[in-house]
């Protein structure tokens, strides 16, 4: 007899579709993406549960995929779907749980809740998720909140979710849009931490690419109100390195930083991937890809992620490796611009003019075509293709900025005006500029190692002691189980246990939860779920339902109950739903109810 759940037990993951906006105003959506991301937030709290991050799961907004495909590109157990509908002072939400394995829906409810009572009704849920997935693939440690409420303000609260929708985007006019919406927030109540943080890390951001020095003293300012209320936010710890690394090239209190963010939430894949960042721009190379191939573990479908690998492999002079990337980055998300132009700049430097000129012909969003053909000629003057040059100085003279790569020091470079070309980079070096940020090993920069000038440039950012120590990664650690029970309290709640069991019919119920069945030994949940696991070795559905199995059967058996139909004794038995039965008759029996009847009539 086999005791496996259709999917292997062992697979306690989620991925948290985007929640339908199912307001009347199609402007709330704001509000059910927020709805959605607190949920994930909250689910990931929760040690031993693989949450998919919310970029590979908010790539399945507004499409109708079936479940069993998305569970198979992101490797989850299980699917958690629902709507919003705001109206008003009042909010209904809707959840349902789906296992991929078949599409089954095994949880659904509404919450209907006035809007002031947010926090708790989405603690509720997040609770109920994960004590659902504990109840069917296996032991988890559930804290009695998920979710802490961040402010007692739902106006702030309102404008938070906005300007965190706008900071989601990604861009220029996002940042900026949610720096008014942030700032609003902070004036409605300022004893808000969240917001505080979100502005420190849109100032950080703008100021790093600008060179303001005002901008990042505001970030600066910002991380201070925010930590002053909230000494242990991750997203503060996240903006704070942000600030630290892109902002001050400081790589040693950035890395710092990045880890505080990742200790507090392991799962917070914002955070890695700006470790993985600082260490591409030092150079270390086999940590940035062993982070990179950690992150897209929970988050798989992230475009910027792949962007960032295809990243670490371009400056590691892997051009195929880097490009494999480049396209998965683009599958995504084909309107991605950086792994648009990094693809330019690999085309050039595996020379090849004939695909290099068909993406820039294909592309709108492609960096700079025309000094990027001129720096394709520049870079192989040996391939006899026909690109006109003579504009070459105007190109650079006309520069005006606004690209992800630094064209003009690239043409500098190849055009053979190597004082000009670093004076431009010991100038960008000290603004601080962008991507100028990985010099010491881009590729198209190696004309300039032959100069003193260019080392002493690397030594002044880079030199040892102002990297942290290879050596000081936390990678991190699963630690293995505690017992959570003596042996003593293990015998006692056994002993309970089987005499409810057995004498009392306790699995007869319905509607019979875990929490419940742990009040009825008189102890917690998060024990009898580990007692369950690690010493009867089947989760809390399976044990259930087994005993509802067994007891099926033998009424099944009993020729008293003859005129009763197999569904029906299978409703006496405790089972709430004639597809849960059915299925798990199947997996435990290898044959339907009808032919196992068969079989075992005399």
């Amino acid at each position: 007899m086999s005791n496996d759940l259709p999917i292997s037990s062992s697979n306690k993951s989620i991925a948290v579709l985007p929640f339908v906006n199912m307001s009347a105003d199609p402007e709330n959506e704001y509000f059910s993406d927020g709805i959605t991301e607190e949920i994930i937030n909250a689910l990931t709290t929760v040690k031993g549960l693989k949450v998919i991050a919310r970029t590979s799961s908010f790539a399945f907004k507004n499409k109708n995929i079936d479940v069993r495909t998305i569970g198979d590109q992101l490797g989850v157990s299980t699917i958690l779907e629902g709507s919003v509908r705001k109206a008003k002072n009042r909010v209904r939400i809707t959840a349902q749980l789906i296992s991929t394995n078949d599409g089954t829906h095994f949880w659904s409810k509404n919450f209907d809740r006035e809007l002031e009572d947010i926090f708790a009704v989405q603690d509720e849920i997040s609770l109920q998720i994960a004590d659902q997935i504990r109840e069917n693939f296996g032991h988890l440690n559930i804290q009695e909140h998920l979710i802490k409420e961040p402010t007692q303000n739902i106006e702030a609260y309102n404008l938070y979710l906005k300007g965190r929708y706008q900071h989601l985007m990604w861009d220029g006019p996002g940042i900026e849009n949610a720096i008014g919406l942030y700032e609003q927030c902070v004036s409605v109540d300022p004893s808000f931490a969240l917001p505080y943080f979100g502005l420190a890390y849109c100032y950080a951001m703008a100021g790093s690419w600008g060179n303001n020095k005002d901008l990042l003293q505001m970030s600066e300012e910002n991380l201070n109100n925010g930590f002053n209320l909230d000494k242990q936010s991750y997203i503060g710890y996240f903006s704070k390195a942000t600030l630290s690394f892109w902002g001050q090239w400081d790589f040693i209190n950035g890395h710092k930083y990045f880890q505080k963010a990742i200790e507090l939430n392991p799962s917070y894949t914002e955070a890695e991937e700006g470790l993985i960042e600082l260490f591409t721009a030092v150079g270390y190379f086999e940590k940035a890809l062993w982070h990179t191939d950690n992150i897209l573990k929970i988050n798989p479908l992230s475009p910027n992620h792949y962007f960032t690998k295809a990243n670490i492999h371009f400056l590691n002079e892997d051009y195929s490796k880097a490009l494999e990337c480049i396209e998965t980055s683009l599958g995504i998300n084909p309107d991605f611009t950086h792994p648009i132009g990094l693809k330019q700049l690999c085309l050039i430097l595996t020379k090849d003019y004939g695909k290099l000129n068909d993406f820039l012909s294909q592309t709108p969003l492609a960096e700079k075509p025309e000094e990027c053909r001129v720096l394709y000629k520049l870079v192989n003057p040996e391939d006899k293709v026909d690109i006109d040059i003579s504009r070459v100085s105007l190109m650079i003279k006309e520069d005006s900025g606004g690209a992800l790569f630094p064209w003009q020091l690239f043409l500098l470079v190849h055009l053979d005006k190597h004082e000009m070309a670093l004076d431009f980079l010991e100038e960008n070096i000290r603004m601080r500029t962008g991507q100028v940020i990985n010099f010491m090993n881009i590729p198209l920069l190696k004309p300039l190692h032959q100069y003193q000038r260019f080392h002493d440039l690397q030594q002044s950012a880079f030199r040892i002691e102002l990297l942290p120590s290879p050596d000081s990664d936390k990678q991190i650690q699963i630690a293995a189980p505690k017992a959570l029970m003596s042996v003593a309290e293990i015998d006692l709640v056994l002993e309970i246990f089987g005499k409810g069991m057995k004498e009392e019919k306790w699995f007869l119920n319905p509607s019979l939860s875990l929490r419940e069945l742990a009040e009825n030994v008189n102890t917690s949940s998060n024990k009898l779920s580990w007692l369950l696991n690690e010493r009867i070795g089947q989760n809390f559905n399976e044990y259930i339902n087994s005993l509802r199995l067994e007891n099926f059967k033998e009424n099944a058996l009993n020729p008293a109950n003859s005129h009763l139909t197999l569904l029906g004794l299978a409703y006496e038995s405790g089972f709430n739903s004639k597809s849960v039965f059915n299925v798990f008759f199947k997996k435990t029996e290898g044959m339907t109810p009808k032919a196992w009847l068969r079989s075992n009539q005399i």
